[in-house]
């Protein structure tokens, strides 16, 4: 009988281990095509330019390094992180924000809302 327990229990870890595993190898995959992701965009010229105005869509919403909350979309794929937004927005809004800044490495940029499309 108690050979049973310890089967159960040998068959738990098993099933918990190859879970783990599997885990493990689909958040390294992840990892490596984010990394590959950024290392693409460091390599290539941003599809935005400086004072010009840019229409997109709201992704999501963070903090930034400036502690506000700010709007993130995209353009051609490369990220804007859009400052001055109004608290009535939602993810899933066009907008329209200007290009203020690059980041270091130029891999994305700081914008500032100019009105909702």
């Amino acid at each position: 009988m108690e050979y049973v327990w310890i089967l159960g229990g040998v068959a738990v870890v098993a099933i918990a281990l190859g879970w783990i595993g599997y885990l493990w190898r689909w958040r390294s995959a992840e990892a490596r095509e984010s990394k590959q992701a950024h290392e693409a965009a460091q390599e290539r010229d941003p599809p935005v330019e400086l004072g010009e105005t840019y229409e997109f869509g709201i992704t999501e919403f963070t903090d930034h390094h400036s502690g506000d909350r700010v709007a993130v979309g995209k353009v051609e794929g490369f990220v804007l992180f859009t400052e001055d937004v109004p608290d009535s927005t939602d993810e899933g809004d066009v907008i329209r924000a200007k290009v203020l800044s690059f980041n270091k490495g130029r891999t994305s940029a700081d914008a500032k809302f100019v009105e909702r499309v």
